[in-house]
């Protein structure tokens, strides 16, 4: 094949790929693909409402047929579409050139054996693991080719059908796959490509044959479209690393050659995947400065995007000088156009325009530090989280700082290295997916759901601290849980709790606010430490609070048979059980860890599980003591801080384990418990910026508010509708299979990568 020969085929004119063949609808708008120069390549059409609607019904179609395949069928689709890459490795290549979207096809090519293995093992490692049905993968302009197949090919090896929605520019490319997947195969219907404007990944997600959605791009576009889905039952999951800024640290102890190499080769290629700011040890600087001056000379001018980032290019390089900067050019920029050579920014300090939020362009903001800890904390300030690549000779110094900067993937020596293997994990305004990785299976169980998995119900959650009369039980007076300390709401006010049959048991305080800021900040007090303490040390204090938990044993079964009215045998069991899953969770913190993946290429890397920081929980109403229990130490086993809402309908049970929490080994402010209205509680953790998840059960309602409120900044969300799930939500928490373990475990930690080459 050779590109030119299959656009003439489609008279240059593309049109959607839906049921296994080209679909090409009169009377739509059309948008034109250019080269770099400005050159015409092809026109794509731009869907139309019923064109999604068939196109989600062949998928639909399409995915009951691929989700029955055996995953040894699955895998050997997969590897036929390898193979078929490598037949067509130069027509593919140039087309991706040609639309201003390079891909490496040996990466691709790679990316689909990976995903065709996992394909193979499914039935063998997670039979338990069914499809979500269909997917929407939306990826805009802004990202690599390469991207929209990280998130297609975990899809199709778990057996869902899978509609893509590429940008402009990537749609020839994505158009020219689809048709080679059908080489393999793959039955029609299961992978569906459908273009346009930017309003059609809205549209797409629309459609109620759509079950997951997956979003690649610009924050502020993936911030539109949360927003737009809120409320709409789907589960969305955000990468927004384009124009992510990313630090370049240079140490004292850096082969600076090799540095200045590599920050020349990372920061000025055509197509960057993030934006660079490089940062250099004071006692270094004057040697980085020289030699990135002798290296840049001679290099040509960069293709930018647009004019208009030319403009954006131009303003940032005069608000840069107006503030002291000077600038290190390979030659004089072009009175006008979209070109610009590549430029470094030197003398600025780190509040500027330039270096908090690099234009678009071959533009290097340049930082300087004194210690290595001035260096983290520079590598840290940045919003986001993608990645950071560090330059040192001292081993034990790369270490400690890939430990330290808040990023999922660091290279010591090297940039920009990817593999399968290995997850890639934004952080903060990053992205709230994983991507790659064999960790609990990597982005494989995003695209899958567990058997213990079902939608609870959102329900106004508060606990206290009660004392009962034991001669009437009735309470005598309630605190919260805040700090370590029992206290009152800061309003003042209390709301009733009532038994089954209308008897009074407790006035709790009714929380709100400042209740919440008050938890956090005791949190963040607090949490770096548990984080610091060995898994051995948690492990222990975890135990701790399951021997408290066991001596008063017949309280609590007391208690949850007084609040919900189940028999005492009833609740003795689930007392029981939440004993025995507080020691499951004391058993994890040093069993799990990550790894050293072998790598296809040479050098060795490093994956492993990290802490979120503070985690804000809306308890359920179903087994008030042990989804509590339960949720605690998922959260707390790996060095999290939580902040529990408990159930408002049951909240007994979590008075009682106040005592419980004071008794153990636990640091005081790891644990907060907060009473009041759940309406309340829930805007106040979804609006504090230093709380990273939430984990909620309730309202479709609430589920829709943190789905448009947490997406700036960007939270991890764990949302369960329980009006969906009715009664049965015990089953959930009772459920023993590993899988709910799994999968609590897996939304407690976030994962970093680090890559460590070789000569």
């Amino acid at each position: 094949w050779e590109f030119g020969a299959w656009l003439e085929r489609h008279s240059y004119s593309l049109g959607f790929f839906m049921d296994g063949k080209f679909v090409c609808p009169v009377d739509r708008q059309t948008h034109t693909v250019t080269d770099s120069t400005g050159g015409t390549v092809c026109s794509v059409i731009c869907a139309k409402d019923e064109d999604i609607s068939s196109c989600g019904s062949s998928a639909s179609a399409g995915f009951k047929t691929w989700s029955e395949l055996s995953g040894h069928r699955r895998a050997k689709v997969l590897l036929r579409l390898a193979s078929t890459l490598q037949r067509y490795t130069q027509c593919v290549s140039e087309l991706c050139d040609l639309c201003q979207s390079p891909c490496s096809l040996p990466a691709l090519i790679r990316l689909t054996q990976y995903y065709a293995g996992w394909a193979q093992l499914q039935d063998t490692l997670m039979p338990e693991w069914i499809p979500r049905g269909v997917v929407a993968v939306v990826v805009s302009d802004d990202c690599s080719f390469h991207s929209i197949w990280l998130k297609v090919l975990p899809a199709l090896a778990m057996g869902n059908a899978v509609i893509m929605v590429p940008g402009v520019k990537l749609a020839p490319p994505t158009l020219l796959l689809a048709q080679l997947f059908m080489e393999t195969a793959l039955p029609a219907g299961v992978l569906s490509v459908v273009t346009g404007d930017t309003s059609v990944g809205a549209r797409v997600a629309k459609n109620n044959q759509i079950s997951y959605l997956t979003y690649s791009g610009s924050q502020q576009d993936g911030e539109v479209l949360a927003k737009q889905t809120a409320g709409w039952g789907l589960t969305i999951s955000l990468c927004l690393s384009v124009s992510a800024e990313c630090p370049f640290i240079i140490f004292e102890s850096a082969d600076i050659d090799s540095a200045v190499d590599g920050v020349i080769e990372a920061a000025f290629k055509k197509k960057k995947d993030w934006q660079w700011v490089l940062c250099v040890q004071e006692s270094v600087l004057d040697s980085v400065v020289s030699r990135l001056k002798l290296r840049i000379t001679g290099l040509k001018c960069v293709p930018l995007g647009s004019e208009s980032d030319r403009t954006l290019v131009d303003v940032a390089v005069q608000d840069a000088l107006q503030q002291g900067a000077t600038l290190i050019q390979s030659c004089s920029p072009p009175a006008s156009g979209a070109l610009y050579p590549p430029t470094v920014l030197c003398g600025l300090a780190p509040p500027s325009s330039a270096a908090v939020s690099p234009p678009p362009g071959p533009l290097l903001p340049l930082l300087s530090f004194r210690s290595a800890a001035e260096g983290v904390a520079l590598g840290n300030r940045t919003p986001h989280g993608q990645a950071a690549s560090i330059w040192t000779e001292d081993l034990n110094l790369a270490l400690e700082t890939a430990k330290s900067l808040c990023v999922g993937s660091v290279w010591v020596n090297s940039h920009s290295v990817m593999d399968p293997s290995l997850p890639q994990c934004g952080r903060r305004d990053s992205g709230n997916c994983t991507d790659g990785g064999k960790e609990v299976k990597g982005p494989l169980i995003d695209y899958s759901l567990s058997p213990a998995c079902v939608s609870a119900e959102f329900t106004e959650a508060f606990a206290v601290h009660r004392h009962r009369d034991p001669q009437k039980g009735v309470t005598c007076s309630c605190s919260q849980y805040v700090g370590g300390k029992l206290c009152k709401a800061d309003s003042g006010c209390s709301r009733t709790v009532q038994a089954p049959g209308g008897a009074v048991l407790a006035h709790c305080p009714d929380g709100g606010r400042k209740d919440v800021r008050n938890a956090v900040e005791a949190a963040l007090k607090v949490q770096p430490g548990w984080l610091r303490k060995s898994p051995a040390a948690r492990a222990l204090s975890l135990y701790s609070l399951s021997d408290h938990l066991e001596k008063r044993r017949r309280e609590m079964a007391a208690s949850i048979q007084a609040q919900t009215g189940l028999s005492m045998e009833e609740a003795d069991k689930e007392v029981e059980l939440s004993i025995s899953r507080l020691s499951d969770w004391a058993a994890r913190c040093d069993k799990q860890s990550g790894g050293m993946p072998p790598l296809p290429q040479t050098g060795s890397a490093l994956s492993a599980p990290e802490a979120l920081g503070v985690v804000g929980v809306v308890l359920p109403d179903a087994k008030p003591l042990l989804s509590l229990v339960s949720l605690l130490g998922a959260a707390v086993s790996m060095g999290n801080a939580v902040i529990l809402v408990p159930s408002e309908k049951y909240p007994l049970p979590a008075i009682d384990f106040i005592q419980v929490l004071q008794a153990s080994d636990i640091p005081a402010g790891v644990v907060s418990v907060i009473t009041g209205r759940r309406n309340q509680l829930t805007q106040a953790l979804a609006n504090h910026s230093e709380i990273q998840a939430i984990w909620y059960w309730g309202s479709l309602e609430g589920c829709q508010f943190l789905q448009h409120t947490c997406s700036s900044p960007l939270k991890r969300l764990w949302l369960h509708c329980e009006e969906v799930e009715g009664n049965d939500g015990g089953k959930y928490w009772s459920h023993s299979s590993p899988s709910l373990q799994e999968e609590m475990w897996r939304e407690a930690v976030v994962w970093k990568s680090v890559w460590i080459p070789t000569a």
